[in-house]
């Protein structure tokens, strides 16, 4: 662990991973606790932070563009029959407590803070493990639960008038190279295939890395995956897909999504052992 509230996750003794807390960023970007470096255990690294193409891209984490008209997810606003819009709507996700720390994980209470006020309390449990000597787990879990006295609800651009922008929920930046990495699930390849569908994982393979990502809960797997690799390297798990997902006072979400790390280029049998493997720990 670090001492300045920003562990480091662990497999085998070797660091793979760094989880900023407090991040020192403007409102615009809609500041929230992000995992950056993410690194295979060979070291090679899979994350991207602020890139230039999208600054608000955060390493892996929960981003969420419209919660309730709240811009959880940085950068400007898609407005119905307007656009992308620069709004001052942002929220931030604030650090509250590590109710657990150990080398390889944590559990974190969160709050999701807009215009002054509490909409949200997130539980966040993040843990790492070893699969083999070339490839780790990162199980990522988020609950969250709608302390206001109304209903919130979670919307994305998409369901906001522009088609196929279903982002927003748990969102990996993956690293960016000269060549697009290739994405498949168990039955589809590219992104034009892949980006929209429910499968029960989906992998993103780099130059020397794979990353395997898989919904670990039955309602995690009915959210489809949102897929970029031509403009850039990114996959996140739908919250709100083609409606916005309601959350009434009090009561909670909760989504899991375990990703495979490895090192190399996987195949679809790799990918599967591999991903099984995770899951089932």
């Amino acid at each position: 662990m670090t001492t300045n509230d920003s562990p480091v996750l662990r497999v085998a003794g070797r660091p793979v991973g760094r989880y900023v807390t407090r991040p020192e960023l403007p409102a615009r970007l809609s500041p929230r606790p992000y995992l950056h470096p993410v690194t295979t255990l060979a070291g090679t690294a899979v994350t991207e932070l602020s890139p230039a193409d999208h600054i608000h891209h955060l390493g892996v984490g929960v981003a969420v563009p419209d919660v309730e008209g709240h811009n959880f997810w940085g950068g400007r606003t898609y407005v119905r029959d307007q656009g992308p819009t620069e709004l001052d709507n942002h929220g931030a996700q604030r650090h509250s407590s590590f109710q657990l720390r150990d080398p390889d994980g944590f559990v974190e209470e969160l709050r999701w803070v807009a215009s002054g006020a509490e909409l949200l309390r997130e539980r966040r449990t993040v843990a790492a493990t070893e699969l083999t000597d070339s490839a780790w787990a990162l199980d990522f879990t988020f609950s969250l639960t709608n302390v206001t006295n109304g209903l919130l609800s979670i919307g994305s651009p998409a369901t906001n008038g522009r088609p196929g922008a279903a982002y927003g929920g748990f969102f990996w930046r993956a690293r960016k190279e000269r060549q697009a990495p290739d994405v498949f699930t168990p039955d589809r390849e590219g992104e034009t295939e892949v980006h929209g569908t429910r499968a029960d994982w989906l992998a993103l393979a780099g130059a020397n890395w794979t990353l395997v990502f898989a919904g670990a809960t039955e309602q995690t797997r009915r959210d489809p995956w949102f897929v970029r690799t031509a403009e850039y390297p990114g996959v996140g798990s739908s919250l709100a897909y083609d409606e916005r997902l309601p959350i009434e006072p009090g009561e909670t979400s909760v989504r899991r999504v375990v990703t495979v790390v490895a090192d190399g280029r996987l195949g679809h049998d790799e990918a599967t052992v591999l991903v099984r493997k995770a899951v089932s720990q």
